[in-house]
């Protein structure tokens, strides 16, 4: 009986082993058929440069251009992660505002779905005039579009603690500080961390909105003056440079929720590392 338990349990950790690998392989193999697919499609086809590039036509262009194409690509990181990091400051505080309490969500709730649900794009010429051709306004826009996803998730994570588990703390002589502290916060964690991989990666389109609109510098204005001179391979390199610097950022925040709430996600970890 203990010989056929322990095969049974090598046999889960081999499976288990080679899952972890299929992990771990799998988006380089899904990209990388991608751009094959897309480079055949391109030859077989004959498919004008001027309105598809081949992935090579778009590598040679960034090599062509790598210099302004590294500027502009730091400089809309550089304001991408401005507007995002006050969008999650922003986005905790009144999350938590909301969700901890009734009357504030009654009164801004539905003032923030009415801002929300105006285009950003719309936005962006008041921006100028306010504050002028430069960095802000696509600061100010990546803070606007990637601000309300963080704030509904924080104060969904805060709103579903249970009040008999209010109750419960209140009687045990525990603030309303206290239970949004110890309770409410810790609960908003997985949401939090959820909202901050939808809004890193919208934020970039906020910054890029605003670059096209306003030219300074930035990879929209680098795809604008790309796009003036029909360089089409060039428009797609700036477009594959957001991309990359997207993923990135997903993948830096998914490192983070895991170290720091990865009791939320033990079971589902389990599950997929077996199959499951």
């Amino acid at each position: 009986m203990s010989q056929r338990s322990n095969a049974r349990l090598e046999a889960m950790a081999a499976a288990a082993r080679r899952h972890r690998r299929l992990q771990a392989w799998l988006p380089w193999i899904v990209i990388a058929s991608t751009f094959l697919l897309w480079e055949a499609a391109v030859e077989v086809l004959g498919v004008s440069t001027f309105i598809l590039p081949a992935p090579t036509d778009v590598w040679a262009a960034a090599v062509r251009w790598w210099k302004p194409l590294l500027d502009d690509s730091l400089q809309t990181l550089i304001t991408t992660l401005i507007g995002f990091g006050l969008a999650v400051v922003a986005g905790l505080l009144l999350g938590v505002a909301i969700g901890s309490s009734t009357l504030v969500y009654k009164g801004l709730y539905p003032l923030l779905i009415a801002f929300n649900s105006i285009p950003k794009v719309a936005v962006v010429p008041v921006l100028i005039v306010w504050f002028g051709i430069g960095v802000w306004p696509a600061i100010i826009t990546a803070f606007l579009i990637s601000f309300f996803p963080i704030v509904v998730n924080v104060a969904t994570g805060i709103a579903t603690v249970e009040p008999e588990l209010r109750d419960v703390l209140r009687a045990l002589g525990a603030k309303p500080s206290d239970i949004i502290r110890k309770v409410g916060l810790p609960r908003a964690m997985p949401y939090f961390f959820a909202s901050l991989k939808v809004a890193i990666t919208v934020a970039f389109v906020g910054s890029i909105i605003a670059e096209s609109v306003a030219p300074n510098a930035g990879i929209g204005r680098l795809m604008m003056v790309a796009s003036s001179r029909f360089d089409v391979p060039l428009v797609f390199a700036g477009l594959i440079v957001t991309g990359i610097m997207g993923i990135a950022l997903y993948w830096i925040a998914e490192w983070i929720e895991r170290r720091t709430t990865g009791w939320a996600t033990r079971g589902q970890d389990q599950n997929l590392a077996t199959g499951g």
